[in-house]
């Protein structure tokens, strides 16, 4: 009598394998996500977590060469940015984002743009028709003669494709819509997506063709699929922004070819995606004066934009005050009220405070601290603040302003943007064309205003 093979479960969401059928995900959280992997399902699982049977000796790492890695420019300076630079010939790049913000037409513009440089692209869509991207590329201005479009959704077929051109860049759009005919589960099942990246990866690094990968996001804003996906991938981007704005912005998690700390700001116009031009504009009005309205100064990378913090304070009707916050951090604001409170007396537990990054900029450093206090005071007392003035500055429990990094290539960007004035905790070496007022605590502050 044959031996029964062992059973294998996997959740959809995040991948996670058990000997049983599980109610609720250990590793994702996520119910009745658990299915039986059929007996193929389990060969190609296999396939692809083999380890190679050849002898590998260790080397002292000081007799291993560097390699040299070559770029492309993408001739996109936003997206070159991000990307560290370039392109990396053999590399495989994740991009995703919530539907409608633009990544699909923010590649097939970067394909356009390569394709004008002679290279052969190849664009494949899972989601349209060859006709509908052919639309889409007529608005955006990138109908090129190396410039091909596949309509397909096996896997199979792409690789034959691959074969009967030489691509240098690959564009898959999106992942979850493409399936192997080796499984017998449908397009954007765990197994399948780990099985097309596995595949995917392994062509990029033996022929050196560049390739991007479109991929959905869940409900929590991750990349829907498992987290091997992200793992095996090289660099990972996420595109954020809202439909209904102008601005979108790349922002790279992972790059195993250059920083994660640079973003990448585009503006939608009539035309695609363009790179934005004139970026400071964009995040600040330089109208009049209106309570709760503050400018600072935060770095994205080695950039440094100015942006509008807005805070509204109104008596509330509730016993419990509400506190809500828009690109900034909530339990940070609440630090910010509870010291407020204590050192400046200001009633705030009877009144709801809300704060708003203009823009759609999420601020993740603490140099916002000292905007977000005179935008709060400045709500709170209904006083202006000059539009020609900004707020640089780390607040700490005790009421401490705190000098931040990269001050003078922040009040240099101030400066170019008009602007005369700053309060800062320390005097810096040069600030040419603004007038710096130093403050080292919060209760000093007061006297600005």
């Amino acid at each position: 009598m044959a031996k029964k093979k062992a059973s294998l479960f996997e959740c959809q969401h995040c991948g996670e394998q058990s000997s049983k059928w599980l109610g609720k995900c250990p590793s994702c959280g996520s119910w009745e996500s658990f299915i039986e992997l059929n007996s193929d399902q389990q060969e190609v699982l296999k396939q692809i977590s083999k380890v190679s049977t050849t002898t590998s000796k260790a080397q002292s790492i000081t007799q291993i060469e560097q390699d040299d890695i070559t770029r492309f420019s993408s001739h996109d300076p936003e997206f070159d940015l991000v990307l560290g630079g370039g392109i990396v010939p053999g590399s495989l790049t994740l991009i995703g984002g919530s539907p409608g913000v633009g990544k699909s037409t923010l590649l097939l513009k970067i394909a356009g743009n390569i394709a004008k440089t002679k290279k052969k692209v190849l664009y494949v869509s899972g989601e349209e028709s060859a006709g509908q991207i052919k639309l889409r590329a007529t608005r955006l201005d990138a109908n090129e003669e190396n410039l091909f479009l596949l309509s397909e959704i096996k896997l199979e077929e792409i690789q034959d494709e691959l074969l009967r051109q030489d691509y240098e860049v690959v564009i898959i759009d999106s992942i979850q819509t493409i399936y192997s005919s080796l499984l017998s589960s449908s397009p954007g099942s765990v197994s399948q997506v780990r099985e097309i990246t596995f595949e995917l990866m392994r062509k990029a690094k033996e022929t050196d063709i560049s390739i991007f990968i479109i991929g959905h996001i869940t409900k929590d804003g991750s990349i829907a699929g498992p987290r091997v996906l992200e793992h095996m991938v090289d660099t990972v981007l996420y595109f954020e922004g809202e439909s209904s704005k102008e601005i979108r912005m790349l922002r790279a998690f992972k790059n195993r070819f250059g920083s994660t700390s640079e973003i990448g700001i585009f503006e939608m116009t009539q035309e695609g995606l363009m790179s934005a031009k004139d970026i400071a504009s964009k995040f600040f009005d330089r109208s009049k004066p209106q309570s709760g309205s503050a400018l600072t100064v935060a770095m994205e990378g080695s950039r440094a934009l100015i942006l509008e913090v807005q805070a509204l304070v109104t008596e509330s009707t509730y016993p419990n005050p509400k506190r809500s916050t828009t690109g900034f951090d909530l339990n940070r604001l609440n630090m910010l009220l509870a010291l407020l409170e204590k050192k400046l007396d200001l009633p705030l537990n009877h009144y709801d405070v809300f704060i708003n990054i203009s823009g759609g900029i999420k601020i993740k450093e603490s140099s916002a601290d000292l905007a977000v206090i005179a935008a709060i005071i400045s709500s709170f007392r209904d006083r202006p603040i000059s539009k020609e003035s900004v707020f640089i500055g780390e607040v700490s429990l005790t009421g401490e302003i705190k000098d931040v990094y990269s001050n003078e290539i922040r009040l240099r960007e101030a400066g170019v943007q008009g602007i005369t004035k700053a309060i800062i905790a320390t005097k810096p070496k040069s600030s040419p064309g603004i007038k710096c007022f130093v403050v080292d605590e919060v209760p000093k502050m007061l006297e600005l205003f």
